[in-house]
C-alpha cells in the first residue's frame, strides 16, 4: 500500500527573524530583508538581504547553551543551518531510519577566499556530514545541488524515498549564504537589480542575493491509516512533484516555458489535481526579464494564469537552494492563517501573458498550493501540496 507523505514541522532562519512566528509577523506587516550591503572590496553596495551575523551569534549560543567565547569552529552557514534545524530534532526522534537531507547550491564556497589549500568542509558531503554526525543521524547524508531549484526538489526526494521504503521519515535542511563568489557571478552578466527586486513588474531589471536556512520534518503512513496521528499541530499533504530540465541553455531558461510547464504538470497530474482547484502559486519570481516571461508563459500553457500569484523574492531575495523550502514554508503559513501575501514590489505587469499577481494582503481558504522553481542549467521544479 503506497504511504502518503506529510510535512508535519518546519522553521526557517532569515533576515526577518529566527523562528516561522517571527518570520509570518515582519512579513504581514510588509517588511523587507532587502537593503544595501557592502559586499565586496573596492565595489559599490549591493541590494540583498543579509542576516545579522553579531544576532546570529547570539541565538546560536543560545540554542546550544555556548558561552560567546567558546563556540566550536562552525562557519557562518553551518550554524544557520543547525539553529534552522535544532527546533525539529528537538521535537522528532532520528532512528536508524530517518534520512537527513541537506539542499544547498554554493555550501561553504566562502571558504575558497584567501585559501591556499580546500578546507574539508567546502565539500558539499562534508558540510552535510558534518551537521548530521552534529544531530546523531545515522544515515549517510543526501545532498541535493541542482541550482535554483534545490530545495523543491529536497521535499520531493524525502517524499519519494520515504514512499520507496528507503527511510521511515526524513529531515530536510536547506542554506545558502551571501557569498563574493555568489554575488561577482551575477553581477558579472548584469543580472543583479538596481535596486529591491520587483517579480514580474514592467521595471523589473534583475534579481537580489538573500541568504536564509530553512528545514522541515516529513513523514508518511499508509493510505489505509487515515490522516497522520501524532498531535501535529499541522500537516500538509506532499501530493506530486516533477523535476524536468529544458535543456536550453546554461543560465537562459526556455522562451517556452517547456521545462517548467511539463513540471508543473507531472507534479499536477501526480497530485491528481486541476487548475481550477489550485488555490494560491508560489512562484520563483526572480524579477529578471527572461525568467518572469517564460513563468508567465509556462502557467498560462497549464491554465493557471487565474489563479493568485506571489514571489518572496521581494521580501527575502533570492536565497538560491534555500529558496524553494523557504518559500514552500512561507505558503504553507499562509495557508494556515488563510492569508494571502502581496507580491512585494509589484506594481505594473511586465510581462506579455496575464497573472493574478497578488497585490495586497487578503484572506482566502487555502487548501492546494503550487510552489514552482526554475534554475541555471535548465532545471524546473514543482510541487503540490494539501493542507489537512
Amino acid at each position: 500500500m503506497r504511504k502518503e507523505i506529510y510535512i508535519t514541522d518546519y522553521n526557517c532562519v532569515t533576515p526577518l527573524g529566527f523562528n516561522v512566528d517571527s518570520n509570518w509577523k515582519a512579513l504581514s506587516a510588509g517588511q523587507s530583508g532587502v537593503a544595501l550591503h557592502k559586499i565586496i572590496d573596492n565595489q559599490d553596495a549591493f541590494y540583498a538581504s543579509m542576516i545579522d551575523s553579531d544576532k546570529l551569534n547570539e541565538e546560536f549560543s543560545r540554542f546550544f547553551d555556548y558561552a560567546q567565547n567558546d563556540i566550536p569552529n562552525f562557519t557562518r552557514l553551518e550554524k544557520m543551518l543547525l539553529v534552522s534545524l535544532q527546533p525539529l530534532v528537538e521535537k522528532h526522534p532520528v532512528s536508524e531510519d530517518t534520512a537527513f537531507i541537506l539542499s544547498t547550491t554554493k555550501g561553504n564556497i566562502s571558504l575558497l577566499k584567501n585559501q591556499s589549500e580546500l578546507p574539508e568542509c567546502v565539500y558539499l558531503s562534508k558540510l552535510a556530514q558534518r551537521i548530521a554526525d552534529f544531530f546523531g543521524f545515522k544515515t549517510k547524508p543526501i545532498v541535493i545541488s541542482n541550482a535554483c531549484v534545490s530545495g523543491v526538489m529536497a521535499i520531493a526526494v524525502a517524499k519519494n524515498m520515504i514512499q520507496a521504503g528507503r527511510y521511515k521519515d526524513a529531515f530536510v535542511v536547506a542554506g545558502d549564504e551571501l557569498s563574493e563568489f555568489v554575488i561577482s557571478g551575477f553581477n558579472s552578466f548584469q543580472a543583479i537589480g538596481s535596486g529591491p527586486c520587483q517579480p514580474y513588474d514592467k521595471n523589473r531589471d534583475g534579481i537580489n542575493i538573500g541568504e536564509a536556512a530553512a528545514a522541515a520534518y516529513v513523514t508518511g503512513c499508509h493510505s489505509d491509516e487515515g490522516r497522520i496521528q501524532k498531535n501535529e499541530k499541522f500537516s500538509f499533504k506532499v501530493l506530486g512533484d516533477s523535476s524536468v530540465n529544458d535543456a536550453n541553455h546554461i543560465s537562459g531558461p526556455s522562451r517556452t516555458g517547456d521545462g517548467l510547464y511539463a513540471s508543473i504538470k507531472n507534479a499536477m497530474d501526480e497530485a491528481n489535481v486541476s487548475p481550477e482547484q489550485i488555490d494560491f502559486i508560489s512562484a520563483h519570481g526572480t524579477a529578471t526579464l527572461y525568467n518572469d516571461e517564460m513563468e508567465a508563459i509556462a502557467f498560462n500553457r497549464m491554465n493557471l494564469q487565474n489563479i493568485p500569484l506571489n514571489s518572496m523574492k521581494g521580501y527575502y531575495g533570492h536565497c538560491l537552494g534555500a529558496s524553494g523550502l523557504l518559500e514552500s514554508i512561507i505558503s504553507m503559513e499562509s495557508a494556515l492563517h488563510n492569508t494571502l501575501l502581496p507580491s512585494k514590489n509589484f506594481e505594473e505587469t511586465g510581462v506579455t501573458q496575464p497573472l493574478n499577481i497578488i497585490r495586497e494582503s487578503q484572506t482566502a481558504e487555502i487548501k492546494y498550493i503550487l510552489k514552482t522553481a526554475s534554475g541555471f542549467g535548465g532545471c524546473n521544479a514543482a510541487v503540490v501540496l494539501e493542507k489537512c
